[in-house]
């Protein structure tokens, strides 16, 4: 009997923790999808992730490069998915991951090489944000598609107002570029499935237009000042500064709830009811933009060894319930349709919105799929920041030289 209950003992102890590393957006929420997806057999434990996804795939690279067995779950920007499935860094899921109720613009996300190695949990797109008393006094009609150059010029018609994008010298820069790429009829690389083959196309029309964009804005009296150092979190703080207009803002899902008046902010009903938004701005005018499509896939480290644990973990903490959660309280939407069909989403967001939300999901412009894309990535980095310094009769030619010098081991990043 005393054996019993030593060996008793020995087995509670012994259960297994599952260890998740989370990015910065949602951890209170995600915390308790943590504790709830815990189960009698195994627990789940959250570490936090640096707040860009340049440094999150460093670290996540590094643990998984060592095959690190404590990495068991991890949250994805869905264009690392490939690179890490490449590497052999990720397990393979089931085929149910994915289903005709994901959003299709997040179900490729996860999706390498005839397999699905990333569960999605949040899909995200970008919309331009804006105080409907601005777009007014500018005299521009929001009802209607709007272009870059409109944008730009109606935010320098009005004194003090401005233009937010996000243009640090990060991820968020190349989904800028990317995305007025795209909007443009172009992209950054052709057959990107083909690796270091792959064929770069930045020495365009539709990359001269994008570079013409980001100097036109540079040069502005729409610039914010702090523009070369620019993230999601600096743009938000321009659309009800004192004493100012406000801005068009393109940002991700997250800044309607930002801004929703509630005991962790100061904003009142009446800015509250000022912001406006509208389908990301146009490249050409005519033509349809591309939104950029983003969020987090949920992806199981290939040397857990609790392998089994670590698929339902990942089942679990994806389920449509929590993705609503996530959408309600933290302004992430789900990948799903059913998570947009919930009533929790339409007592919580008005139904154009949620609409705008999808369909920039749906026909918004991925960036390349390619397991070398975080050398895409820092190779386009490198050679368009700051935005003051892009020219569009030079960079796209210079970028496209450097990034196929790069790929063909000829530079170094």
């Amino acid at each position: 009997m005393a054996l019993a209950s030593t060996l008793a003992a020995c087995g509670s102890e012994g259960k297994p923790t599952l260890t998740w590393y989370l990015n910065p957006d949602g951890q209170e929420t995600l915390a308790a999808i943590a504790e709830r997806c815990s189960t009698d057999d195994y627990d789940i434990e959250t570490r936090l992730l640096p707040t860009s996804a340049t440094d999150q795939r460093v670290q996540l690279a590094r643990r998984l490069a060592a095959e690190d067995d404590q990495t068991d779950l991890m949250n994805l920007d869905p264009v690392f998915v490939p690179e890490f499935a490449n590497a052999g860094w990720l397990l393979e899921l089931p085929e149910d991951t994915v289903t005709d109720d994901t959003l299709e613009g997040i179900a490729e996300t996860v999706r390498w090489d005839d397999g699905i190695y990333a569960a999605p949990l949040w899909a995200n797109t970008q919309v331009l944000w804006f105080r409907r008393s601005l777009a007014e006094e500018a005299g521009l009609d929001m009802s209607q598609p709007v272009t870059w150059d409109q944008v730009i010029e109606a935010a320098a018609s009005v004194e003090g107002a401005t233009v937010g994008v996000q243009a640090n010298k990060y991820e968020a820069y190349v989904v800028w570029i990317n995305a007025m790429i795209e909007g443009a009829g172009g992209q950054i690389i052709e057959n990107p499935q083909e690796g270091r083959d792959a064929d770069v196309t930045l020495d365009t029309e539709a990359a001269a237009e994008a570079a013409r964009i980001i100097e036109k804005l540079a040069s502005s009296e729409a610039a914010q000042g702090d523009l070369s150092v620019s993230n999601e979190g600096t743009a938000l703080a321009y659309m009800y500064g004192p004493d100012t207009p406000g801005e068009f803002m393109t940002n991700w899902t997250f800044v309607y709830k930002n801004y929703e008046p509630s005991d962790a902010n100061d904003y009142t009903q009446e800015q509250f009811e000022d912001l406006g938004w509208a389908r990301y701005p146009r490249t050409v005018e005519g033509e349809e933009s591309a939104p950029p499509v983003g969020g987090i896939d949920i992806g199981v480290g290939a040397f857990t060894p609790y392998p089994d644990f670590a698929r339902e973990a990942a089942a679990c903490i994806t389920s449509v319930e929590n993705q609503v959660e996530l959408a309600v309280t933290d302004g992430l939407m789900p990948a799903t349709q059913s998570g947009y069909d919930a009533p929790q989403l339409a007592e919580a967001y008005p139904p154009d919105l949620l609409e705008l939300f999808r369909t920039s999901v749906d026909e918004g412009g991925p960036r390349p799929k390619s397991a070398f894309y975080a050398t895409v990535s820092g190779a386009i980095q490198a050679t368009w920041h700051p935005p003051a310094e892009v020219d569009p009769q030079s960079t796209p030619e210079e970028s496209e030289e450097y990034l196929q010098a790069v790929l063909e081991g000829k530079a170094l990043l």
